[in-house]
């Protein structure tokens, strides 16, 4: 069968391959336009495997509510200047609004959900290969509320932070402050009551050793450190913190005020705890350009 240059142009469009690479899949598959476009995902599979070493530290999280479920995300590209290209932007939207008309509760099967582009895990193969770095959904959270309870969402730089909070009894405002305090502040954990014992035995083994190393007495350094222990709640438990907008009260005396209590909370910042690139960028282009 003939490939026209119609559709070369409508597989291009399809898929975002390169004419050429369009050429060739059309000749491979006889003209057969859905067939053209698997031949190309495979290749795109191909591709993107040789991406599977690189670092992925950069790109977006994101938010999506829909009555009472809501979907937490981080996707992860290699740089940050992919993280403003409207394919990524796009595809992150397209795995939100499948995941919040899904049953899908984790990662796992999040990636086997199916799109119009096959599954999401598909759709990220193909834009991995048609955007040119390794792209991957990093984490999800699916949260799901009562009637009585309020989500608050914030976003920060545009995404690279992402907080999403459950409150009950308060209105969505509060919510807000809630979460727009957590994505200020970083709190690890909501309450005391969430934080581990061996988080607070290491912080107290510090802080007894510290104290000693003052030269205090044994009663008065034991007294020193409970009420160090005091601040370290305050610093890491989003309910014992000083609340940003009136800190004459923590974050939990706000919210009752306000009627309400904390339920729930999850902060995503993009890229924490992963290796970061540490190229040098200029040198990476002028590889690039001699073919190196």
């Amino acid at each position: 069968m003939e490939v026209t240059a119609a559709m070369v142009k409508e597989l291009r469009e399809i898929t975002g391959a390169g004419m050429m690479d369009c050429k060739k899949a059309l000749a491979e598959c006889n003209g057969d336009m859905d067939a053209s476009v698997e031949w190309l995902r495979e290749k795109g599979i191909a591709k993107s495997a040789k991406k599977e070493s690189r670092i992925a530290a950069e790109g977006l999280a994101n938010i999506y509510i829909k009555d009472n479920k809501a979907v937490i995300l981080e996707v992860n590209s290699e740089t940050d200047f992919v993280s403003k290209n409207e394919e990524f932007t796009g595809m992150i939207d397209t795995i939100g609004s499948y995941i919040l008309d899904s049953d899908a509760k984790d990662l796992e099967s999040v990636l086997k959900i199916n799109t119009l582009e096959g599954t999401i895990e598909d759709l990220i193969v193909a834009k991995t290969a048609k955007i040119g770095e390794k792209l991957s959904l990093r984490r999800v959270e699916v949260v799901e509320k009562s009637d009585d309870e309020v989500f608050g969402s914030y976003l920060h730089m545009g995404g690279k932070i992402a907080v999403l909070t459950v409150l009950k009894g308060a209105d969505e405002a509060v919510a807000k402050d809630v979460a727009m305090q957590a994505a200020a502040m970083r709190p690890s954990y909501v309450f005391i009551s969430d934080v581990p014992d061996d988080v607070v035995e290491s912080e107290r083994k510090i802080q007894k050793e510290l104290a000693m190393s003052e030269g205090k007495p044994a009663d008065i350094a034991l007294k020193m450190v409970e009420g160090r222990i005091k601040k370290f709640y305050k610093e890491i438990c989003l309910a014992e913190q000083q609340f940003i907008k009136d800190g004459d009260m923590s974050v939990s005396e706000y919210v009752k005020k306000n009627n309400g209590e904390i339920i729930s909370m999850i902060r995503y910042e993009v890229g924490e705890g992963m290796e970061k690139r540490n190229d040098n960028f200029a040198e990476e282009v002028m590889n690039q350009v001699k073919g190196n």
